[in-house]
């Protein structure tokens, strides 16, 4: 499956907010960004070339603040993750935490995700996939700008080998069922659990999640296998 490149406008899952660069994120986008970052491409990216070695690779779509990446990066130095991640405020946090933590397995791109995958990252070069507490876009009207939607969804699933996994998590029980019914729909993918999953110990709780949890909020997991 390739992105729509017609001229018929695609609905984003996202809007561009215009949030503060502290002086730390600043200094880190101008210092470390050019180690890290990695400018969007309409052409698919050598990845042993990007990270100077081969090694399974997993994407995150959406990192936020970038705490859980950085965190799961450090834990995991046998893995190299590419995080995908529109606002400038995260993308300089998260470099500011992988210079502090002298992570060199992460790489970024500031890009919308639905073109990343579509032209920078071949069919089945990707080990897994990590979508954490995307946009829940709660009201009605605006479900259709959910991120997890079948195009995607497929899409996603073609870039990742067969034995790989797609990992979503919400807080919002109505997009964990419509992230259940669109995954199980997808031919590519596997559910490895009934229907949701035990929060694996590979995802650590953001801060956010905790104080959820406090307040007695849900939280779902869904980890699917490629076929």
């Amino acid at each position: 499956m390739t992105t729509d490149t017609g001229a018929r406008p695609r609905i984003r899952s996202y809007v561009l907010r215009a949030g503060r660069v502290g002086s730390g994120q600043a200094r880190a986008l101008a210092e470390i960004g050019p180690q890290f970052m990695l400018p969007y491409q309409a052409a698919v990216l050598d990845l042993d070339t990007v990270f100077g070695r081969t090694a399974p690779r997993i994407l995150e779509i959406g990192f936020g603040m970038g705490e859980g990446l950085a965190e799961i990066a450090t834990a995991h130095p046998e893995n190299d993750y590419i995080g995908v991640e529109v606002h400038t405020p995260g993308v300089g946090a998260l470099l500011k935490q992988l210079g502090e933590r002298g992570r060199t397995n992460v790489r970024v791109i500031q890009h919308d995700a639905v073109e990343v995958l579509g032209h920078m990252l071949a069919p089945g070069s990707l080990a897994g996939a990590h979508i954490f507490f995307p946009d829940p876009w709660h009201k009605k009207r605006h479900h259709k700008r959910r991120l997890i939607q079948s195009p995607l969804v497929n899409l996603l699933a073609s870039r990742i080998r067969p034995g790989g996994y797609i990992h979503l998590a919400t807080d919002w029980q109505d997009y964990a069922e419509q992230m259940l019914a669109v995954l199980t729909a997808e031919p590519l993918l596997q559910n490895t659990a009934t229907d949701y999953a035990p929060r694996p110990d590979t995802r650590p709780l953001t801060k956010f999640e905790q104080r959820g949890i406090r307040l007695g909020h849900g939280v779902w997991d869904l980890v699917f296998r490629r076929l």
